[in-house]
């Protein structure tokens, strides 16, 4: 596999022993391309999605129907992210929760290239998410007028963040849902204060 100089040198922070694939549940957050502002606004506390930011909603709710093993948990549009929580169950009954692995605990970014990332990963399902949103704010700018997005319309990277516990699931819930009211002091806002208080997630 060919790799671009300046990426070959960026050491990967993703649990290299860590099979992404296997049931768990995990925390993921996509951001746009230089944290442009493209989905909405925040209002009083609460996100107004324009049209693509609807439209991101509408593709990510539709990624079982290509991944029959995934289940969505909470989520939140955001003016220039998106944060999820994706359960991978294998057993075919989609109340069976799977158990909760006790693994990676850090936030890792990932940027393998598509032909590198294995089949029903993690990895698999945010390049499916990233390739239908690409192509529909594509054809959103030339049939709607949607503002052109810089180059790329997500980072090369993403993060993802392996669910240990219960407490942990509530906790990022909780930090899904609240995110909007937060924005002030999220990292992702440009325009944010300087000092910002830990996620509520994290451990």
């Amino acid at each position: 596999m060919l790799v671009k100089p300046a990426e070959h040198r960026r050491r990967s922070m993703r649990l290299q022993s860590w099979d992404y694939s296997q049931e768990g549940v995990y925390f993921v957050t996509v951001c746009t391309q230089n944290r442009e502002y493209l989905f909405g606004g925040i209002i009083d506390g609460l996100m107004h999605l324009n049209a693509s930011g609807e439209m991101v909603v509408a593709a990510w709710d539709e990624l079982p129907e290509r991944f029959p093993f995934l289940e969505l948990g909470a989520k939140v549009v955001m003016p220039n992210h998106f944060h999820a929580i994706v359960i991978i169950s294998r057993r075919g009954d989609p109340g069976d929760r799977p158990a909760l692995l006790q693994g990676e605990h850090q936030v890792r970014p990932y940027g393998k290239r598509a032909q590198g990332t294995p089949a029903g990963s993690i990895g698999r399902i945010v390049q499916a998410f990233k390739s239908v949103t690409t192509h529909q704010y594509i054809r959103g700018v030339r049939d709607c007028g949607w503002p052109p997005f810089p180059g790329k319309l997500w980072q090369r990277n993403y993060y993802e963040h392996i669910v240990r516990d219960e407490e942990e699931w509530q906790r990022i819930h909780d930090y899904i849902a609240a995110n909007p009211i937060n924005w002030a002091l999220d990292r992702e806002n440009r325009e944010g204060t300087t000092t910002r208080p830990a996620e509520a997630w994290q451990v």
